[in-house]
């Protein structure tokens, strides 16, 4: 039985054998005209069945439209309390405060929250939730809440967290390569417009010249990202340099892996991709690690899959790997100084498992609680 949480309500559908078994439980999808709604609703329609209504939701200025799921047309409501009656799994993939203010109205319903924005990831009381490596911290949630990772964790935790159980995960040291999509629709079209602007030229010789050509269409980021790469993703941290990207690396790497002391220094690069992060991943472990042993769990592990050839030029990048849901993992090297340490590099769908595909997982894990839903 899927418990209702001190302090809340519980749903009919919860309430009993019968009650539970008369009906699937229904989901709500709050942000479902967003870039990451749209591939959260493919992904509900590829995946069983296991739903009974599913209502989306979104801003009032989307309420109105219709949308398909499950090879139905479906409209979108606005907002507001009462849509969260009856629900029983609401996925918000909303800013911020938009999740803090509304997640805890639909636990208060009665739901069982899948959060995706960053308002809850780090609350003790709210586990951080990736199946493939801590699926049990999904059942313990004091506040009705269950928090996703950000999408650049997302890229490589899932290889690390099965290297970790063999290895002992002592240090990481991480250079992400970021799509413009995870700075969401106004990244995508920015570097569009940018690309446009210097397609057929011959700029990028001079100092400043793609800068001067791409003009205000900068967008989200701080410098052109087309024909450039820009170190720099987030927002700044007071006084000490880092961005709230690089930050969210070391600390929900910390909380996913239960690992509160693990050493973790990143750099954060945007780069002229679409979708896709990567990762450049120095990871220090309390054993000697092997390529071979590597190797043999990393193509073992749920969620990933191994592509290391590189004399036949087999690695992955993210023009190969994008639409697709794994973790992709290749150049793996021992540290040549150092025999407790591995090289990787990792590729994801930032828009999939980075987001839309590990919030669908949590959801699908919470009704799995629960065998007669």
């Amino acid at each position: 039985m899927i418990p209702a949480e001190a302090g809340r309500p519980s749903h009919e559908v919860f309430a009993g054998t019968d009650a539970r078994t008369a009906r699937k439980p229904h989901l709500a999808v709050v942000g479902a005209t967003g870039a990451v709604g749209s591939v959260l609703l493919g992904l509900l329609s590829e995946h069983a069945d296991i739903w009974g209504e599913i209502r989306l939701i979104a801003s009032p200025r989307s309420a109105g439209r219709k949308l398909t799921v499950r090879g139905e047309e479906v409209e979108v409501v606005a907002l507001t309390e009462d849509v969260f009656d009856g629900i029983d799994v609401a996925m918000f993939d909303v800013p911020d405060e938009i999740s803090a203010r509304w997640a805890p109205v639909a636990v208060a319903k009665g739901a069982v929250v899948v959060d995706n924005s960053g308002a809850f990831r780090m609350d003790p009381d709210v586990p951080l939730v990736v199946p493939e490596v801590n699926a049990c911290a999904a059942r313990v949630r004091p506040r009705g809440i269950i928090a996703v990772p950000n999408c650049t964790t997302l890229s490589m935790i899932v290889a690390l967290g099965a290297l970790h159980a063999e290895y002992g995960l002592r240090e990481l040291v991480v250079s992400s390569y970021q799509a413009v999509s995870g700075a969401g629709q106004a990244g995508i079209e920015t570097l569009r417009a940018q690309l446009s602007a210097v397609s057929g030229t011959e700029l990028g010789t001079t100092p400043g010249d793609v800068r001067r050509a791409v003009g205000d269409t900068l967008g989200p980021f701080a410098a052109p990202v087309a024909l450039n790469v820009v170190p720099w993703a987030g927002s700044l941290v007071p006084d000490d340099g880092w961005s709230s990207e690089e930050l969210k690396i070391r600390n929900e790497s910390r909380k996913i892996l239960g690992l509160p002391d693990l050493r973790v220094s990143a750099t954060c690069v945007r780069v002229p991709v679409l979708t896709g992060h990567s990762a450049s991943v120095h990871a220090r472990f309390e054993r000697e690690v092997t390529v071979a042993g590597a190797h043999e769990i990393l193509a073992a592990a749920p969620g990933v899959v191994l592509c290391d050839d590189p004399a036949e030029g087999e690695f992955p990048t993210p023009c190969d790997v994008v639409g697709t849901d794994p973790t992709w993992v290749g150049r793996v090297r021992r540290s040549l100084d150092d025999p407790r340490g591995l090289e990787l590099f990792v590729c994801g769908d930032n828009l999939r498992k980075g987001a839309a595909l590990n919030t669908v997982q949590v959801g699908e894990l919470v009704v799995g609680e629960n065998s007669s839903l």
